[in-house]
């Protein structure tokens, strides 16, 4: 070989190398309807006998979801179909832990956003280096209301070389975590066992001595056509495990010997390096071991829920309904009723308890009608919680504008009496009975941002238990919120030691529209909270144009004909043109700085408190939100407050704020692991515990600062990692 000879192979050797360590690791996306596919490689090139490790990364549009190995009730998994060069060879599809995805009556399991599905590629050992072209083709069900199948042809510009190529730096972040989504299996040391009972599977998963199961787990069954989907798992503890109880579709199969599927965690679980899912096959033995007691949580229900069952949630319902009256959010309604109570207290005695009959229709059907939609809501997979409907901007706008209409009402500025007389003469010809009914919806819509003492419990409690149930329990706390109105139609004699209505009554009448406006302030305040200051902005001007308009209809009260009523509603509708929200502010913002004397909260997130959690330090999680109202006094009389900050410093506890105030699903879902769906909650994660301890939802100093005093002295949180911004 002549030196020119030598010199090009070497030459040409060298050109391959390079190219095999700097080849481009992907082709162009390729789009389909609803979906975004392409080929990914985390390293920049493959060492001859070695597995590399490429992902099919998939897109969908907002809405829309792909399915996994077990799709659930319905659907497809992913199918990859590869076109490798000859001596190369293709793993099965590492899958990602699923989410559950509700589809009306049907519970499916998949992915939505974005999703890589990892493959290990593996060129053959005498694979010679240079440029190697894969080719795959990829198909897949993609779902909103409808379900479409789509597929796409793919191709990866990969390499060979001698040793792995460096790992591609755009595709890092990406493929670790999506190892973190992977179920690790589980390691040795880990109990997984189940029992079988009629058509009730019992899955038993507790982690070595020493280290606890995460509070909130689910299981996904890999195997097709083996569990009723939809059905609620019961979680409960189990000593430093949980156990699950899961429904099996019907007919059972006979001879079940084993269950295999992944059990994904709300937080990481302990040892796993950060993993949030972990795949086990439990084998199915005649009888599992009566459930061990976790310190300071009941083995037979849930840490926060009622012990005493459906009996027990009732009478706290009841309860926490007639509490609900003392609250500030109830009081500018109900003032307005027994406003009305104290003009025909000396009349009929049958007409006014009637009112009073017909004021409770109006809260039970409220109540109902607003429970009945959070299922239904809930059933179609939305993650949402009592005082759902304050979380929208839109709902806040209607609310401050009804309030603001009946405040001017009360001061004279128009009369809506006569239009609701004509509507409702068959009823009553003062149209009273229909003011009942109102103010009994009024009274429930509002009452929702407050939540009293034993009401938490007895909400929380209708988590897992069915839709008769949960509006049963709904009901009591109507019937315990309508209650001193009722008793109070029944006895008007309590109301007769009052003057007869007289000129004092407009006084007191136009003294009631005070307490309507500050709750349009509080009602502003919100909204700003949601979508800023420019939201509050619009919303002044809306009601400044609703206040002309009503100025209007009361002005000619006695004009004849349309115009009248024309102009008001013109202006009407122009005010809220011009007072409605645009888009929400996301959830997850960073708390305000905290003043000097208030509590210096961090932004709540699963893997802060996780975090935190997993190194022994202690955790005060105030769930809030703007628009509840008890959170904002608990705020300002027990929180903030230099005895408590003091307490949380001394004992080296790190405070989370989950904000609710708009939707946030990873709250709701953190709610109902600690049996809550309404608002406030506080919970203290004491070092080492399975479960928080919860505190009332009425706050006082000294009750904050003895729980957080009954933790160990330590200063741990000093040394934490500052959370991310």
């Amino acid at each position: 070989m002549s030196l020119r000879s030598a010199l090009s192979a070497l030459l040409l050797f060298a050109a391959l190398a390079w190219v095999g360590s700097h080849a481009p690791v992907h082709a162009a996306p390729v789009r389909t309807e609803h979906v975004e596919a392409e080929l990914l490689a985390e390293r920049a090139a493959a060492a001859p006998g070695q597995p590399a490790m490429v992902a099919l990364r998939l897109r969908m549009d907002e809405h829309w979801h792909t399915y996994w190995r077990n799709p659930g009730d319905s659907g497809l998994p992913t199918k990859i179909r590869w076109q490798l060069p000859e001596g190369w060879t293709a793993g099965p599809i590492l899958w990602p832990h699923p989410e559950a995805q509700r589809v009306g009556p049907l519970m499916n399991y998949g992915y939505s956003g974005e999703v890589l599905l990892l493959v290990e590629l593996t060129p053959p050992a005498g694979a010679r280096p240079g440029p190697v072209p894969v080719k795959a083709d990829a198909s897949w069900l993609v779902c909103n209301d409808i379900c479409i199948p789509e597929k796409a042809a793919l191709a990866l510009d990969f390499a060979v070389a001698g040793s792995p190529g460096e790992p591609v730096a755009a595709n890092a972040a990406r493929f670790s975590a999506a190892r973190l989504r992977l179920p690790a299996a589980a390691p040795e040391g880990w109990k997984v066992e189940s029992a079988l009972s009629g058509n009730r599977l019992t899955l038993r998963l507790a982690p070595p001595a020493g280290a606890v199961a995460p509070a909130q787990v689910a299981w996904f069954p890999l195997r097709e056509n083996f569990v009723d989907h939809p059905a609620p798992q019961v979680l409960q503890r189990d000593g430093n495990g949980v156990r699950l109880e899961v429904k099996l579709v019907e007919p059972v199969a006979p001879g079940v010997q084993e269950a295999a599927g992944v059990f994904v965690a709300g937080s990481p679980w302990p040892g796993l390096g950060g993993r949030t899912a972990l795949e086990a096959t439990a084998p199915v033995l005649a009888t599992l071991p009566p459930p061990a007691t976790a310190v300071g949580v009941p083995a037979s229900a849930p840490a926060s829920a009622p012990a005493g069952g459906l009996g027990l949630a009732l009478a706290l319902a009841l309860a926490g309904g007639l509490l609900l009256n003392l609250m500030p959010c109830v009081f500018p309604v109900l003032g307005i009723k027994v406003m009305g109570f104290v003009r025909h207290a000396h009349g009929d005695a049958a007409a006014l308890r009637m009112q009073g009959f017909v004021f409770t229709a109006g809260v039970l059907a409220s109540f109902l009608a607003l429970a009945g939609l959070l299922l239904a809501l809930r059933a179609g997979g939305a993650e949402l919680g009592w005082g759902f409907q304050l979380q929208s901007p839109a709902f806040v706008t209607v609310l401050a504008a009804l309030f603001f209409l009946m405040a001017l009402n009360l001061f004279g500025v128009f009369e809506w009496g006569g239009f609701a007389q004509s509507m409702t003469s068959s009823v009553s010809a003062e149209g009273r009975y229909a003011d009942a009914f109102l103010a009994g919806v009024l009274a429930s819509v509002v009452a929702t941002p407050c939540t009293a003492p034993f009401m938490g419990a007895a909400v929380g409690y209708t988590l897992a238990q069915p839709a008769a149930v949960a509006l049963v329990v709904f009901a009591a706390l109507g019937a315990g919120m309508a209650a001193p109105v009722l008793a109070l139609s029944f006895f008007p004699q309590l109301l007769r030691r009052l003057p007869k209505p007289g000129p004092w009554m407009e006084t007191f009448k136009q003294v009631m529209a005070f307490p309507l406006f500050a709750t349009v302030v509080w009602l502003a305040w919100v909204l700003g909270a949601q979508a800023g200051n420019d939201a509050v902005l619009a919303l002044l001007s809306g009601l400044l144009v609703l206040g002309i308009g009503a100025w209007i209809y009361g002005r000619w009260a006695r004009s004849e004909g349309l115009a009248r009523f024309a102009f008001a509603a013109a202006f009407a509708a122009a005010g809220l043109w011009l007072a409605w929200p645009g888009e929400a502010a996301r959830p997850g913002q960073a708390p305000a700085a905290a003043k000097a004397g208030e509590i210096a909260f961090e932004p709540w997130s699963p893997e802060r408190l996780a975090q935190l959690r997993a190194a022994g330090t202690p955790v005060f999680v105030d769930f809030t939100a703007a628009w509840c109202v008890t959170c904002q006094v608990n705020k300002r009389v027990a929180l903030n407050r230099d005895e408590v900050v003091r307490a949380l410093a001394e004992r080296g506890v790190v405070a989370l704020k989950a904000d609710w105030t708009n939707h946030d699903p990873r709250i709701t879902e953190a709610l109902a692991a600690l049996g809550r769906n309404a608002l406030p909650v506080y919970a203290l994660y004491p070092p080492g515990a399975a479960q928080p301890t919860l505190l009332p939802e009425v706050l006082t100093v000294s009750l904050v600062v003895d729980e957080i005093r009954r933790l160990p002295a330590t200063r741990q949180a000093a040394a934490d990692p500052a959370p991310p911004r």
